[in-house]
């Protein structure tokens, strides 16, 4: 990792952490409003960068057509979810239990292959999988509970930010082909 690309990766952490206060600080109806305008926000720039990337490079890619498929569904799924503004908290909490479950589910499997091939940061990343999967566990728990919805998403900002600030602190090994 270069250092601007260190510096970048820190710049983000650090504006997730406030994004994270914010949306804290502000009202429970506010928070929701941001949480949704957030999840619509990142899905919508995950399928433009995807079907730019799509456009530029991944067209003339072995399996390229999986990046505009990819770009196309996570385009219509963050116009989807910005429209959603007068909805019950319910579909908050469904968003928050299936990404933290599944983001949770790779990290543990990452993790155990790291282990598999005796890669460092195994464990990091096996402890960052199973505090996604207790998250999930703990937004299908209290479901009920609107307020536990912003916590929650703040929380797993905060967790997730920390950890991005953290690696990219971290030294990298280089690697030399001769």
């Amino acid at each position: 990792m270069t250092k601007l690309q260190r510096a970048k990766e820190i710049a983000i952490g650090v504006f997730l952490i406030l994004i994270s206060a914010l949306i804290i600080a502000s009202p429970k109806d506010d928070g929701y409003e941001l949480i949704i305008f957030i999840f619509g926000v990142y899905f919508t720039i995950k399928g433009l960068s995807s079907l730019f990337f799509f456009a530029t490079m991944a067209r003339h890619m072995v399996g390229g057509r999986t990046s505009l498929y990819n770009g196309v569904i996570m385009l219509n799924l963050g116009l989807l979810t910005i429209t959603l503004t007068d909805v019950s908290h319910y579909y908050i909490m469904l968003y928050l239990i299936v990404i933290h479950l599944f983001s949770g589910a790779v990290d543990v499997l990452r993790a155990m292959e790291a282990r598999r091939v005796g890669a460092g940061a195994w464990k990091m990343k096996l402890s960052h999988g199973m505090i996604n999967i207790s998250m999930a566990l703990i937004c299908i728990i209290f479901i009920k509970h609107s307020g536990l919805a912003i916590i929650v998403y703040c929380v797993g900002l905060i967790y997730s930010s920390v950890l991005r600030i953290v690696s990219a602190c971290r030294k990298t090994k280089m690697v030399y082909i001769q």
